[in-house]
C-alpha cells in the first residue's frame, strides 16, 4: 500500500547526555556507550546513577535571560535552533503567522519549582523569585521558543508523561494536515534529574537498583528498572511540496500517528497491551501501510521488567515477520517527556543511514521474548523503508509514529 498525506521532516535537533546535537548523539548511540555518572546531588534519593546533559554556555545558547532559565527551556531552545538551521528556514523572513509550535514535556520546570520551595521554606515569600512561573510553567518552553523565533501561529504544550514528545509530533503533523500552518516545529523536552522527582520514581520501584553505570539495559534478561535522564529532541515539518518549492532536503517523513489511552491504572500499563496495540494499528491505518511493511522498530524500551515485556510481546504479536528492534535508552537513559521526540529523530536517522544502533548493555534478551529481533553488540546495516517509533507513559498514554525515508 502507498502512504497518504505524508509530512516531510526538513530539520532535526537533539540535546542529550551523549552530546549537544544530532551528530554527537548519533555517534554515541552507534557505539552503545553510556555517559551515566554518579551524582552526589541525588544521594539519598534511591538512585545511584543518572545521565545529565553536558553543561553548555553562550557558545551554544546566547541571548538575554537564557542562562538563568530552567534547563527544560534551555534544552528546547537549543534543539529547536539546530532543527531550524538544518531546515534552511529563516525566522527573520518567514511568515510567523503560518508557523506553528507543539512542545511536549512531562513535568516542566520542576527543578526551578523545587529550588523555589526550598527558598520559601528557609527564608519566606520574599526569597521567591518573580521569575518562578516564567521559568517553571510547562508551557513556558513553547513561550520562549515562540518569542525567540517569531512564531505567531498556534502554539500548544502537550503533557502526556513519557509519551509527550511523540504526541507533540503527532499533533504538529495534524496541524499541517489541517492546513493551519505551512511549517510546524515539534519538540519534546525534559529536565527531571531533580532529587524530589528521582525520589518519587525510586519510591515506586521504577528505577534500577544497580550500582552500575550500565544499569539501563532494555529487553535484557536481568533488567530491573530505568536510569533517569534529561534532554530534548525537535523536528521541523512541512508539506513535501512546500519543502520542494524552496529546495529543502527531506530527512524523512511522518506517515502515521496513533494515540490511545489505557484507562486501566494510573501508572501501570495493561498487561495485555490492548490499547497500546490499538495505537500502533491506528498509526498503520493512518499511514496506509500493512504491518509486514515495517522493517524497524524504535522501541520505548525503558529497561523496566513489566513495560519491556508488554512492549516486546506486542511487537512479536503485530509483526511476526521480525523487524529489527532497538532502544536508545540503553545509552541515553529515560528522558521522560523528551523520550518520544528523541526516539523519533534517531529512528529517522536509522532509516536514512541504513544502520540500526545496538541496544547498549543488553547481552542476552529476556528468554520470555524469544523471537524478538533485538539488535545487540554492533550496529546492523539494514535498509528499511518504514519504521515504527513507540512511546508510552504514566496515565495510560500510548503513542505510535510511523516514519518513512
Amino acid at each position: 500500500m502507498t502512504a497518504a498525506l505524508p509530512v516531510a521532516v526538513t530539520g532535526t535537533g537533539l540535546v542529550t547526555p551523549a552530546g549537544i546535537g544530532v551528530e554527537e548523539t548519533w555517534r554515541s548511540v552507534l557505539k552503545a556507550t553510556s555517559p551515566a555518572v554518579r551524582d552526589q546531588a541525588l544521594e539519598g534519593t534511591g538512585a545511584t546513577y543518572c545521565l545529565r546533559v553536558p553543561e553548555f554556555g553562550s557558545e551554544v545558547l546566547s541571548g538575554r535571560g537564557t542562562a538563568n532559565t530552567d534547563p527544560f527551556i534551555r534544552f528546547a531552545l537549543v534543539a529547536v535552533g539546530e532543527a531550524i538551521r538544518q531546515s534552511g528556514l529563516d525566522p527573520e523572513t518567514w511568515d510567523g503567522s503560518r508557523v506553528g509550535l507543539v512542545i511536549g514535556t512531562g513535568i516542566g520546570g520542576v527543578g526551578t519549582l523545587a529550588q523555589s520551595q526550598d527558598r520559601f521554606a528557609a527564608r519566606g515569600a520574599e526569597a521567591v523569585s518573580p521569575y518562578l512561573h516564567p521559568r517553571a510553567l510547562p508551557n513556558m518552553a513553547a513561550g520562549a521558543v515562540a518569542l525567540r523565533y517569531g512564531i505567531n501561529g498556534p502554539s500548544h504544550t502537550v503533557v502526556s508523561a513519557c509519551a509527550s514528545g511523540a504526541v507533540a509530533i503527532g499533533v504538529a503533523r495534524d496541524l499541517l494536515r489541517a492546513g493551519s500552518c505551512d511549517v510546524v516545529i515539534a519538540c519534546g523536552t525534559e529536565a527531571g534529574v531533580v532529587p524530589v522527582t528521582v525520589s518519587g520514581f525510586a519510591r515506586m520501584g521504577a528505577l534500577s537498583k544497580r550500582d552500575d553505570p550500565t544499569a539501563s539495559r532494555p529487553f535484557a534478561a536481568d533488567r530491573d528498572g530505568f536510569v533517569i535522564s534529561e534532554g530534548a529532541g525537535a523536528v521541523v515539518m512541512e508539506r513535501p511540496q512546500t519543502a520542494a518549492r524552496r529546495g529543502a532536503g527531506e530527512l524523512g517523513r511522518v506517515l502515521g500517528y496513533g494515540y490511545t489511552t489505557d484507562a486501566h491504572h494510573l501508572v501501570a500499563p495493561r498487561a495485555d497491551g490492548l490499547h497500546a496495540e490499538a495505537a500502533v494499528r491506528q498509526a498503520l491505518r493512518d499511514a496506509r501501510l500493512e504491518a509486514e511493511e515495517i522493517g524497524h522498530v524504535s522501541a520505548h524500551g525503558t529497561s523496566t521488567p513489566m513495560n519491556d515485556r508488554i512492549e516486546g510481546e506486542l511487537i512479536k504479536r503485530l509483526f511476526p515477520h521480525g523487524p529489527s528492534v532497538t532502544a536508545a535508552k540503553g545509552v541515553l537513559g529515560h528522558t521522560l517527556g523528551a523520550a518520544g521526540a528523541i526516539g523519533a529523530v534517531l529512528a529517522l536517522r536509522t532509516l536514512r543511514e541504513g544502520v540500526v544502533p545496538p541496544v547498549a548493555h543488553t547481552t542476552q534478551t529476556d528468554p520470555e521474548l524469544a523471537g524478538l529481533d533485538v539488535v545487540l553488540g554492533e550496529p546492523r546495516e539494514e535498509r528499511s523503508a518504514y519504521a515504527l517509533s513507540n512511546s508510552f507513559g504514566f496515565g495510560g498514554h500510548n503513542c505510535a509514529l510511523i516514519l518513512g525515508r
